[in-house]
């Protein structure tokens, strides 16, 4: 069984040859020696200093394979790039500051050995900030509404899966990349463990309040519960509007002298504002759906794979490359079963086949 390790790295030159080093020794302790790292360069603004210490772990190691971006992707569609690119059987991903150790991988496989098929180290204690522990709360709080996430399942990102969970998560295309949303979309069968979070050893946390807005933000590409609570508090709200208005017909009724006017209008404005809501939440809903099957902006753009024994593999050209030997494949299939179907039967081949 092959396990690859994808660490997404972003100004971490000081630190990420010991957690690749320490990695490999917490592997080789356990008696999984075939292994792979796949680091991805998330176009780090340090003067190539990260890409210097990536690429001398990449003459050091022959397991060591090293994505370099043309553009900074974030966190998640770095993985998702690591991912394309790492071909094990069990997939590993960890940070890239030592914060998530090396020495808690053992009780991350342990777990995993037990038949689930994604396994997430969490932390009861974290050494962050407390406006970042706050942030993380209002972040599990979310996951749970929106994404209907268990409740005791705890996550982070360190995690542990599966091939086929692997296999599924890269057919998603769109650029609001959120992986915890498609991994609960691929499987129900996750645990989770303790284990102890580390205090960060150089530097500090490069996510600042916008990229965590933004990274929380991609939750909606996989929930339209958003788009459904615009549509009940417009039912709600016009509701409201027409109680409204029923109490200013019988006040009027029963005080003839009541001087009419913003009681009235307000009633108008909160029922008419309230239809509008409500239509616009069902038109909403549509769209969003549209939205989430349409969206086709790039995850992320490879500049360069860097692999010892390797050429180096341009991006677009590996994409190209992959496009063609799908074509060729299709190709030749089709002339072998244009020579193995029967004249009239064509149309047959296809009957016996599943969806999936």
């Amino acid at each position: 069984m092959k396990y690859s390790v994808v660490i997404p790295c972003y100004r971490s030159a000081a630190t990420i040859r010991k957690v690749v080093e320490l990695t490999m020794q917490e592997l080789d302790k356990l008696n999984k020696t075939d292994y792979e790292f796949v680091l991805v360069d998330d176009c780090s603004p340090d003067g190539g200093a990260t890409m210097a210490a990536l690429l001398g772990l990449v003459r050091d190691y022959p397991c060591v394979k090293v994505v370099e971006l043309a553009r900074n992707a974030g966190q998640h569609n770095a993985v998702m790039a690591g991912l394309n690119q790492a071909f094990g059987d069990v997939y590993i991903a960890m940070d890239d500051d030592m914060q998530t150790h090396p020495s808690q991988l053992p009780v991350l496989l342990e777990e995993f050995e037990k038949g689930y098929d994604i396994v997430y180290g969490y932390y009861p204690q974290k050494q962050h900030s407390r406006f970042r522990n706050f942030g993380s709360y209002i972040n599990y709080l979310s996951f749970r509404i929106l994404l209907k996430k268990p409740k005791d399942l705890r996550t982070s990102s360190f995690w542990i899966i599966r091939r086929f969970v692997r296999d599924y998560a890269i057919q998603y295309e769109s650029e609001y990349t959120h992986l915890q949303g498609l991994f609960l979309r691929t499987t129900r069968n996750i645990s989770s463990v303790p284990i102890q979070h580390f205090k960060r050893e150089v530097g500090k946390s490069n996510y600042t309040f916008r990229k965590l807005l933004k990274l929380w933000s991609n939750i909606i590409g996989f929930s339209i519960v958003p788009l459904q609570a615009a549509k009940y508090v417009g039912f709600i709200i016009s509701l409201l509007g027409m109680l409204a208005a029923l109490v200013v017909i019988i006040q009027k009724i029963t005080r003839p002298w009541m001087q009419m006017g913003w009681p009235s209008m307000m009633a108008a404005i909160c029922f008419f504002s309230g239809i509008n809501l409500f239509f616009m939440g069902m038109i909403g809903e549509y769209v969003g759906r549209i939205f989430q099957g349409m969206s086709k902006n790039p995850q992320y753009v490879i500049r360069c794979v860097h692999q010892q024994g390797a050429e180096e593999t341009d991006g677009e050209l590996g994409v190209l490359q992959k496009e063609l030997t799908h074509i060729e494949t299709d190709s030749a299939a089709d002339a072998v079963q244009k020579k193995l179907t029967p004249a009239g039967t064509e149309g047959a081949v296809h009957s016996g086949e599943e969806t999936i």
